[in-house]
C-alpha cells in the first residue's frame, strides 16, 4: 500500500452474512465493479469519489453511501489526502430479511440515492464497525439490522421490475454464461461474438449496457468473485488463481487488492484463516494449507 494506507477488511464469525471493511485510502482507486450484495459506507476523513453509471458522487464525512447489488462503480480519492471510511457489505438475503420484517417494500429492496446525509446512518455504521471489533456480536448484529431498516424507511423502495430484453440484451446474457462457464480459458471478443452470431462492436455495446462494462473488465471483477469464493472454502491462493483464470498468484494478488481493497492473505487473515507452511516440495508456491482459528 502507498504510504499512509491502511485497510482491515474481515468477518465476524458470528455474522456470515456480512463483510466489514475500515480503510484508509490515498493513491488507492478501485476499477469497476460490483457487488452480489448491498454497500453501506460512511467517510470519517477527506472525501470520495464514486463513479456510477449515472455520473459521479462525492461524499465527505457525514454522507451514508448506498449501492445496490450489482451496480457497476468504482472509487478513488477526491482530495489528495484521500479518504477513511467504514463499510459494510451485508448479503441480500439479509436485507431482504430486514426489508420483509420492518417495512412494506414488496419485491427487491433497493435505493435510487447513492449518497445521503444522514449523520445518525453514518453513526450507526460506525457503531457495528466498533461492536464486532470489540467481539460483540450481539450488538453489531442488533445496531446493523437498526441501521439497514433506518435506511430501507427513509430512503427505500422497490427496484424495478426487469423489462422485456431486447436481442442484444439477450446476447449480452449469452456471452455472461459464456464467460462464466469458460473462465480460465475465456475466447476472444471476436470468437464469442461468432459463437453467438452477432460482431464484436455489437456485442461490446449490448454487454456494456446490459452490464454496465465491457467484457474484459466484468471477467477480470467476476475471476476475483470466484477466487473469493474459493479462498473461503480453503483452496490456497496459487490454486485459486488457476482455478479462475489469472496466469498466476501475483496477477491474482493485483486484481484481488485493486478490487477488495485488501491482498488475498489480509483477506484470509480478516476471516481467521492462518497458513501452515507446506511440508514437501509438492505443493507450490502459494502452498500450505488453510487453518481456521478457534
Amino acid at each position: 500500500m502507498a504510504e499512509g494506507e491502511w485497510a482491515r477488511y474481515w468477518q465476524h464469525e458470528r455474522l456470515p452474512g456480512i463483510d466489514l471493511l475500515r480503510a484508509r485510502y490515498v493513491r488507492h482507486a478501485f476499477p469497476r465493479h460490483s457487488h452480489e450484495g448491498y454497500v453501506f459506507g460512511t467517510i470519517t476523513h477527506g472525501l470520495e469519489e464514486v463513479g456510477l453509471p449515472g455520473g459521479t458522487v462525492h461524499a465527505g464525512p457525514g454522507t451514508v453511501v448506498m449501492i445496490n447489488p450489482e451496480v457497476p462503480h468504482t472509487a478513488r480519492a477526491g482530495v489528495a489526502e484521500g479518504w477513511v471510511y467504514s463499510t459494510l457489505y451485508p448479503s441480500s438475503r439479509v436485507v431482504a430479511e430486514i426489508a420483509a420484517e420492518t417495512t412494506t417494500i414488496r419485491g427487491t429492496a433497493g435505493f435510487a440515492e447513492t449518497a445521503v446525509d444522514d449523520p445518525r446512518a453514518a453513526l450507526l455504521i460506525r457503531e457495528v464497525h466498533r461492536a464486532a471489533e470489540e467481539g460483540d456480536a450481539l450488538a453489531a448484529d442488533s445496531v446493523l439490522r437498526i441501521m439497514v431498516a433506518r435506511l430501507l424507511r427513509r430512503h427505500g423502495s422497490s427496484l424495478p421490475a426487469r423489462v422485456p430484453l431486447t436481442a442484444g440484451a439477450r446476447d449480452a446474457e449469452r456471452a455472461r454464461a459464456v464467460l462464466e462457464e469458460r473462465m480460465a480459458d475465456p475466447p476472444t471478443l471476436h470468437g464469442l461474438a461468432a459463437e453467438l452470431g452477432t460482431g464484436p462492436f455489437a456485442l461490446l455495446r449490448a454487454f456494456r449496457d446490459r452490464y454496465g462494462m465491457p467484457p474484459h473488465t466484468w471477467l477480470t471483477d467476476a475471476r476475483v468473485r470466484r477466487a473469493r469464493g474459493l479462498l473461503d472454502v480453503g483452496v490456497v491462493p496459487a490454486q485459486a488463481a488457476a482455478a479462475v483464470g489469472f496466469t498466476d498468484q501475483p496477477h491474482l494478488n493485483r486484481h484481488f487488492r485493486r478490487i477488495v481493497g485488501v491482498p488475498p492473505g489480509a483477506y484470509l487473515r480478516g476471516r481467521g484463516v492462518r497458513w501452515a507452511p507446506a511440508v514437501s516440495s509438492s505443493v507450490g508456491a502459494g502452498g500450505g494449507r488453510p487453518l481456521r482459528r478457534g
